[in-house]
């Protein structure tokens, strides 16, 4: 992963092509992105972020920013209480908590 201006990539390696190939992540617009060297991938991913910045601003365009990282999440009351009280007795907030459980729940499963 590479990230520039707060947006992050995700590049591959293609053996056949013997080319690295990227993809910004985390928003709607597509952005990609090719170089042969990690030097070069690195400037193009750079160029890449730069010019769709560039293209949205020409096109009076507000640019798709990545993940905020807050959410807004529906759950059962019981769901809510038991967060709550898990939480409590963790000595952490309901929201480290869950960052925390979350985390924990990705890891082993991702």
């Amino acid at each position: 992963m590479m990230t520039y201006k707060g947006y992050t990539a995700k590049v591959e390696f293609d053996d056949e092509d013997m080319i690295f190939y990227g993809e910004v992540i985390g928003i709607r617009d597509v952005v990609t992105f090719e170089g042969d060297s990690v030097k070069k991938i690195e400037k193009a991913f750079h160029d890449s972020v730069d010019d769709y910045l560039n293209m949205c601003k020409e096109r009076n365009e507000v640019p798709d920013k990545p993940f905020s990282g807050k959410f807004l999440v529906r759950l059962s009351p019981e769901i809510h209480r038991k967060i709550f009280t898990s939480a409590k007795k963790a000595g952490l907030s309901v929201n480290a908590w869950l960052n925390q459980n979350l985390r924990n729940l990705l890891d082993d499963h991702c």
